[in-house]
C-alpha cells in the first residue's frame, strides 16, 4: 500500500469512529462538523491518489461507498 493509501484509509477509519462514536452524537452541530472535516479530508487525500486508481476502489470513492473502499485498501495491505 502506497504512503498515499495508507493515509485514506486512515481518514477511513477515523469516519467509522466518528459515525460510531455516541457521545459526540449528544452534540449534534460538532458532531457533523466532525463528519464534515474528515469528508473533506477524505476528498483531498483521494486526490493524492496514485494515477490510475484501481477502477473497483475508484467506484467506491465515486459513489462514497467507504466502508467498501476501506475493505478494499486494507486488502491490498498484505
Amino acid at each position: 500500500m502506497t504512503k498515499a493509501e495508507r493515509e485514506l484509509a486512515e481518514a477511513l477509519r477515523e469516519r467509522l469512529k466518528i459515525i460510531s462514536d455516541e457521545e459526540s452524537r449528544r452534540n449534534p452541530e460538532q458532531h457533523v462538523k466532525r463528519l464534515r472535516e474528515v469528508s473533506e479530508r477524505i476528498e483531498t487525500l483521494v486526490g493524492t491518489l496514485p494515477q490510475p486508481i484501481p477502477p473497483r476502489l475508484a467506484h467506491f470513492l465515486d459513489r462514497r461507498s467507504y466502508d467498501k473502499a476501506l475493505v478494499f485498501l486494507e486488502s491490498r495491505a498484505d
